[in-house]
């Protein structure tokens, strides 16, 4: 992450925020969205647009060398976006590490009521569908508490990480 200064530096949350993808809880008003597929979601579509739009709030831990090395990282097939459209336009998204069987979320937007949310419902069904064992949010927060999230003790969080990387999995 990036401090105020802009100087990059490497930051261990402890306890960790994973979701299990069985504890994954969509609200009522989100899965009427989800049904009614008012967003359309792409995968990798694009991955600059999301992580700049990540970066463009008023206090960001997401600066210029942080989204060079995230851009070179998805250019070696390692990071990935979920992206949410209307009419066109990018209007939510997420983006992330893929390393073995875990998915290291790191950032997500919305310009629209759920348009993340509805990202993060369409994440777990592919991380689910391929194999994939673990889940980072990093650092838990309301949001994702309310999205079913929950805190690890680091030393679990670390074993299953191990664990995670250790299986061949592929996002795409």
């Amino acid at each position: 992450m990036a401090d105020s200064c802009g100087h990059i530096e490497f930051y261990r949350s402890d306890p960790r925020s994973v979701l299990e993808f069985e504890d994954l809880h969509i609200p009522r008003s989100l899965g009427r969205v989800i049904r009614k597929q008012t967003y359309e979601v792409r995968v990798d579509e694009d991955f600059d647009g999301v992580i700049r739009a990540c970066a463009d709030r008023e206090e960001t831990w997401i600066n210029r060398e942080i989204i060079e090395a995230y851009v070179r990282l998805h250019h070696a097939g390692k990071a990935h976006s979920v992206e949410a459209y209307s009419e066109g336009g990018l209007i939510g998204g997420l983006y992330g590490v893929s390393l073995g069987g875990a998915f290291m979320g790191e950032s997500m937007f919305t310009r629209m009521r759920d348009a993340s949310k509805v990202c993060f419902v369409y994440l777990v069904g592919r991380l689910r569908e391929r194999g994939y064992e673990l889940l980072d949010c990093q650092i838990q927060n309301p949001h994702l508490g309310r999205l079913g999230a929950r805190e690890i003790p680091e030393i679990d969080y670390l074993r299953r990480l191990e664990h995670a990387l250790s299986l061949d999995r592929s996002f795409v």
